[in-house]
């Protein structure tokens, strides 16, 4: 970023190791959301989120291993894309593999898009990273959805969703339709694939602790040290299926978005909650991965999604539209993000 001119002003926090959905740490204590302090910005990008949101800069780079930039742009209520795998050159290399993205954390589309160049120049150091693209994400950014099929599933056929949220997801797709895409119902057509995530991220846990000692390993996160226990219980053939099953996720995204040129769905299917909590108190999960639902697998599937603001609870907390496309159709995701926020431009928190 140095040759670019970029002034760093800070570097915010995660969870330990970003292994969580939630943003607290032993180091840094509970970050909190800007629109209320008593719940959370999400994670694990949740400082840059936090950040962000209160203008305490107008860009910030999060990491998105299953979900962590786009969860806390819907809880905080601002505009991220994870890109296509590899689009954004990641150094050092994730132990969670080639689940891990890098993607730009902003206040509006065009600062996504021009900041999606300046993260996409080459770095030799990433073996799986993409050439640099052809020309800028602000070419025909302003360019419109005419024309797109777009997708709506406001539940992905198996996730559980606030009915506000469903109902603001659904009020944005409308927009689209308004704006002369062919919008219709449809899920994509799989289950949740959360215990092969669970396989998947449990074992770059296990793996991003491996260099600790004993005494380093008690100081964990409770949470951490739990999910790095269970990863080490899984053996190659573990891992290998939960491959085979990225695989079939693939397949079957490659196959959706030959009929649809994009997929709408809420970016987290309930409101920021309690801070200091990894799931709701009343969630039937205890893991994050219960409450993110629409965000891991296309973590597995290494396409583009973004999340953009599409409104409040009636709390007047943010609710996030997530807009997914196929991989390396992260431009027409981009313009889909500035063709809603021409219509329906956002608000920051008032400070």
């Amino acid at each position: 970023a140095d040759e670019h001119g970029a002034v760093f002003v800070g570097k915010t926090t995660t969870p330990e190791l970003a292994w969580k959905g939630v943003t607290d740490n032993t180091l840094n204590g509970i970050t909190r959301n800007p629109w209320n302090p008593e719940r959370t910005p999400g994670g694990s990008s949740g400082g840059a989120g936090a950040a962000v949101a209160l203008g305490m800069a107008p860009l910030a780079i999060g990491t998105d291993g299953g979900g962590s930039v786009r969860i806390p742009a819907a809880f905080c209520g601002i505009c991220t894309i994870k890109p296509t795998y590899g689009r954004v050159p990641h150094y050092p290399a994730s132990p969670y593999g080639t689940m891990a993205h890098a993607g730009p954390m902003t206040t509006t589309v065009t600062e996504t898009a021009l900041m999606l160049d300046v993260l996409s120049g080459p770095d030799s150091r990433d073996w799986s990273a993409l050439e640099p693209p052809a020309q800028s994400f602000l070419d025909g950014l302003d360019d419109g959805v005419a024309g797109l099929r777009i997708a709506l599933s406001t539940d992905l056929g198996f996730a559980t969703v606030d009915p506000e949220i469903a109902d603001a997801v659904t009020r944005a797709a409308r927009t689209f339709a308004e704006l002369g895409a062919t919008v219709e119902h449809a899920d994509p057509g799989f289950s949740d694939p959360v215990e092969d995530f669970h396989v998947l991220w449990f074992s770059g846990a296990a793996k991003s602790v491996e260099h600790l000692t004993d005494a380093q390993r008690a100081l964990l996160d409770p949470g951490l040290a739990e999910i790095v226990e269970q990863g080490l219980t899984y053996d190659a053939q573990d891992y290998l299926e939960a491959t085979n099953t990225r695989m079939l996720l693939g397949q079957r995204m490659g196959a959706f978005h030959e009929t649809y040129d994009l997929l709408l769905t809420p970016t987290v299917g309930i409101a920021p909650f309690e801070a200091g909590l990894e799931a709701p108190a009343d969630a039937t999960s205890r893991r994050w991965t219960g409450w993110t639902p629409f965000t891991y697998p296309f973590n597995m599937t290494q396409q583009p999604a973004a999340s953009i603001p599409c409104g409040f609870t009636g709390d007047g907390l943010p609710i996030g539209l997530q807009i997914v496309g196929p991989r390396h159709s992260d431009a027409r995701v981009l313009r889909a993000c500035r063709a809603y926020e021409r219509a329906h431009p956002w608000q920051r928190p008032r400070r």
